[in-house]
């Protein structure tokens, strides 16, 4: 399926090009940390106006979980309490914090009118599989038993994430439907990674090796894995779950010219035919990365006011 790239995509990817910024797997996990957030900067849209941003600690078995609350000027409460969306940032489960994803948290909680709660989960290679799991599950129980003192309604409780973020929002989702959480009343999955097996077909064409390319995925997987026993692992792999059946609800986003591409979109068609209602989006002429650029890409923008009136459909 060859991609090509919308203009000002095509413009992005250059710049990032002539920058001359080093890829991530030849200068170390803390290097690319600190790069990744720097990027953000040039190409995060100016934040709406909140009402609130609050620093919460989500208490977990080896410590704190440090996360943010985003309350919209005005969440659709009922009784007092709003819906509330606990979302996974995306960096491969080795870059990436709360700070990295502060603008997207602040654009989905304005756009679809609830509250938002980011969780910083644990990175590896400082904690491999399944700490970055152990944490999203931990973090959204806590949620949930907690929500009437966080204002929020748990009826109305979803989930949601990028790249890593997505992959660890579709396990969440799996786990609590088999009773190891609470009732989730949806998912949003932007650009999921959702097989480790890198196998799609996607993951092979030189087209969609850009920013994501198919040498920073596997030194992801390596940083992140154990070993290739944890491919199979659903809670790794959530294409890899027995079955799909009982999901909540999925909105799935995907680009043309990513190497994920293939496997969220065969996740998405999997949930249809389980029987989950699914809203599909492709965005062919964008890259992995796309929806956290704002200031440099309209579609982010699109994406994001879509995805807001998909929160505001789901309660």
């Amino acid at each position: 399926m060859p991609a090509v790239l919308d203009p000002d995509a095509a413009a992005v990817f250059k710049a990032f090009q002539e920058a001359g910024r080093p890829p991530y797997e030849t200068v170390g996990h803390e290097e690319a940390r600190r790069l990744y957030l720097a990027g953000r900067i040039v190409s995060n849209p100016e934040p709406p106006e909140l009402e609130s941003t609050t620093p919460l600690a989500i208490p977990a078995p080896h410590g704190p979980i440090p996360a943010r609350i985003y309350t919209p000027k005005n969440p659709r409460r009922t009784d007092g309490l709003a819906p509330v969306l606990v979302f996974f940032h995306g960096g491969g489960w080795v870059i990436g914090d709360l700070e990295s994803h502060d603008v997207v948290c602040r654009k989905l909680a304005d756009e679809g009118r609830l509250i938002v709660i980011s969780v910083d989960y644990r990175l590896a290679p400082e904690h491999k599989f399944p700490a970055a799991v152990d944490d999203s599950i931990a973090a959204t129980q806590w949620i949930a038993d907690n929500a009437k003192q966080l204002g929020i309604d748990a009826a109305r409780l979803m989930v949601g994430g990028d790249s890593a973020g997505g992959n660890l929002a579709a396990v969440v989702a799996i786990s609590a439907r088999d009773g190891n959480g609470p009732a989730i009343a949806g998912q949003v999955l932007i650009y999921p990674a959702t097989d480790f097996a890198m196998t799609h077909p996607s993951h092979s064409e030189p087209e969609t090796s850009l920013l994501l390319t198919h040498s920073v995925i596997k030194w992801f997987r390596d940083h992140y894995l154990n070993g290739a026993a944890d491919v199979h692992d659903w809670r790794a792999s959530p294409a890899r779950a027995t079955t799909l059946v009982g999901l909540p609800p999925a909105y799935v986003l995907t680009a043309g010219a990513d190497p994920l591409r293939d496997e969220g979109d065969e996740y998405a068609e999997r949930l249809k035919q389980a029987g989950v209602a699914v809203t599909y989006r492709h965005f062919p002429g964008q890259f992995h990365g796309f929806f956290t650029m704002g200031k440099l890409l309209q579609q982010a923008n699109v994406a994001a006011s879509e995805i807001g009136a998909w929160l505001k459909a789901q309660g």
